[in-house]
This record gives C-alpha cells, sequence and structure tokens, in this order.
C-alpha cells in the first residue's frame, strides 16, 4: 500500500512499551530487532548495508530524508534494514544531485517508515534496557494484537541470516588483469569493501557464504576477504569450520565486520550479544600496535569475548573500542591473518581505517613474493 499524510504509526516494544506516531514509507507492518545509529549523514549507505538484515533501525539524528537519495550511495542492491523510525522524515530534497526523494526510495523498496516519535526518547529507553524486537505498523493499531505477532518473530541471538544476503552465484569484479586475485567471500558484503580492494591493485571473485575451501582454493587467490554481514557468527557452524581450512591454505586473510568475529571463532575465541551493539560513524578505536587512535564506521551486535581472547596462545588483541574496551581487532600470531570488528571501508564514516587495505595487499605482496 501506498503512503498516505495522513495514517497513522504505531511501534510496539518486546518489552510492552508502545510509541504513536505517524507513517512514512509505505502502508504495513514490519518487525526485526530494534538498534540505533549515531551517524549524522549517510543514511542510504546505512540503509542498503547488508549487515542491517532482519534489523529496524532507529535514527538518532533528528532530520532524515532532507537530502534525498543518490544511486550511487548504496552499498547493495536493495534497502536492506527491515523498517525505520524517526523524530523528522522530510519529503522533499534540497540537494541538487539527488536522484529522488527518500519516501518514494522507500515505496520502490517496500519499507515501513515511522516518524514524529521521540526517538531520542526510544534510544534512551533501548540504550538501557538493552537490544529487543520491535513491531511497527500503519495498518494495525491493536497493541494486544501487535504483541501476539511480535511475540512470534524470533531473537537474534542464535539467527543466521548471512544466507539471507549473500550472492547466489559467484561473480568477478574489478580488472582481470590487476597484479593481486582477492577471493570474498560473501556473507553480506558492501560494495565500498570491494571498490577499496580494486582501487589498490587486486582483482575480485565474490564467492557465495557457503562455498568451501577446496572451491576456492581452485580459483588460485593471493588472498582471501571474509566480510562483513548480519546475524549471530556463533550460529554459521559450517562457515567456521570453513574459515578453519582456509586457514590451513596459508593464504593472506582479511576479515571485517562479521568476517571478523568469524576468523576469531575458528581460531577458538568466543563471541557474545552485546547489551546494545556499536552503530555509528564516531566511534573511538585504539591500535595498539602504533598506538595511534582512529574514528571509525562500526555496525554490529555481537563482539569478540576479550577474556577468551586475553588467555588464547594463537591471538594477539590489535585494536581495542575506547568506549568500552571491547575487542575491536586481532591477528593470528602463527598465520598470515588479521581482522578488526569495524568497518575501515568507511561508508559513511571518516576515513581514518583505510590503511588496513593497503596491509592486507601488503601482506599478500610479501606472501606471494
Amino acid at each position: 500500500m501506498k503512503y498516505n499524510t495522513k495514517a497513522k504509526g504505531i511501534l510496539v516494544l518486546e518489552d510492552g512499551t508502545v510509541y504513536h506516531g505517524l507513517s512514512a514509507g509505505i502502508l504495513g507492518t514490519s518487525t526485526g530487532e530494534i538498534c540505533f545509529n549515531t551517524g549524522m549523514t549517510g543514511y542510504q549507505e546505512i540503509f542498503t548495508d547488508p549487515s542491517y538484515y532482519g534489523q529496524i533501525m532507529v535514527c538518532a539524528t533528528a532530520h532524515i530524508g532532507n537530502y534525498g537519495v543518490d544511486d550511487n550511495e548504496v552499498e547493495s542492491d536493495s534497502v536492506k534494514i527491515s523498517g525505520l523510525i524517526c523524530k523528522k522524515f522530510s519529503e522533499t530534497y534540497s540537494r541538487p544531485m539527488a536522484d529522488d526523494s527518500l519516501q518514494n526510495y522507500f515505496e520502490k523498496n517496500n519499507i515501513v517508515a515511522i516518524t514524529d516519535v521521540d526517538s531520542r526518547a526510544i534510544v534512551r529507553h533501548i540504550r538501557d534496557k538493552g537490544a529487543m524486537n520491535v513491531i511497527i505498523s500503519s495498518v494495525e493499531f491493536d497493541v494486544d494484537v501487535l504483541k501476539e505477532q511480535l511475540a512470534k518473530v524470533p531473537s537474534m541471538q542464535g539467527l543466521e541470516l548471512s544466507s539471507k544476503v549473500s550472492v547466489k552465484e559467484a561473480y568477478t569484479y574489478g580488472d582481470e588483469e590487476s597484479e593481486y586475485k582477492v577471493a570474498v567471500m560473501d556473507y553480506g558484503t558492501k560494495r565500498n569493501i570491494l571498490k577499496c580492494l580494486t582501487d589498490r591493485g587486486a582483482y575480485l571473485k565474490v564467492f557465495p557464504m557457503n562455498t568451501t575451501p577446496n572451491e576456492v582454493k581452485a580459483w588460485n587467490p593471493d588472498g582471501i576477504m571474509l566480510s562483513n554481514g548480519p546475524g549471530d557468527p556463533s550460529a554459521m557452524k559450517e562457515v567456521i569450520e570453513n574459515v578453519k581450512e582456509m586457514l590451513a591454505l596459508n593464504i593472506p586473510i582479511f576479515g571485517i565486520c562479521l568476517g571478523h568475529q568469524l576468523l576469531s571463532l575458528a581460531s577458538g575465541l568466543q563471541t557474545i550479544k552485546m547489551h546494545n551493539g556499536h552503530r555509528g560513524i564516531n566511534h573511538p578505536i585504539i591500535n595498539l600496535l602504533s598506538g595511534k587512535g582512529e574514528v571509525t564506521s562500526q555496525n554490529h551486535g555481537f563482539v569478540v569475548d576479550k577474556k577468551s581472547a586475553e588467555e588464547s596462545d594463537e591471538v594477539e588483541i590489535t585494536h581495542l573500542h575506547l568506549n568500552d574496551d571491547t575487542v575491536a581487532g586481532i591477528k593470528l600470531k602463527n598465520k598470515a591473518a588479521f581482522s578488526v570488528q569495524y568497518h575501515p571501508e568507511a561508508s559513511p564514516g571518516p576515513h581514518d581505517s583505510r590503511y588496513l587495505f593497503d596491509q592486507f595487499i601488503e601482506l599478500i605482496a610479501s606472501h606471494k613474493n
């Protein structure tokens, strides 16, 4: 159903809290785990990030849609959030380079949105109470009915979602004459990760998430990228075993976000669900190897258990999050493999961490020679 400017909107949280507002996007009902993002800009890149699959986004910034959408500012082929909650939703936009309004974009992607709610109060509530499921609707307003529907929504903990967003068939990306070949394991990869690799002289083959190590090896790559993606990494048992076998190939490996968690699990570490995830473009990181700080883009609701990393003989912690001291990066002591919990492609966000792609290419070059 199409948008109606006079339509009401409602959201009901798993703990029974109710907020009333107005509708944006299409008329309908949507469910998912509620999360908030603190970024002031870059909403289109955020909405199209496959890591957000199965989640309903609360924007901490007050105005959404005011600069429209641009066909080039996407991280995948469609909007991946399950729905949007915001304070002010702008149907008009002022940016000359924009291709369309966010409203039309949401209609094309069948996204339900709720606006004119106190988004700051919602952010404070879930910040204190922790991650939980939510239902939003602009067609059903009986709270008891909505609670019944919400009760059927599975918890994000233990939920495998990468198979919902991973490519179904392998494809190549970049210049075939490039100096290096990198196999990208697609658990929900962002387009700018691919671009950051090709910009540094890599020719890519993007593989479905369940591709076997032997299939990857047959392409004869110089390096392997473990991509970002949605869901609980501990639920991906087959993929974890595949990563273990990839480590045995002695090919340089670089993991980002979910890829970082999978590399950690394959190395004997553990992951845990966070009270609230890290989602924004201003998260401070300390690089323990260089002593330098980085302002980073982040999007994750699970994290590597720090105690398991500190007790490991095979892993060295390389980066820490300065807000809560969580593990933000590791490297393996006896393998050419490293990973970070944040997004060095930084789309959106600052470019402090793009050096990590340089390090990966340098590792490939030194290993190849």
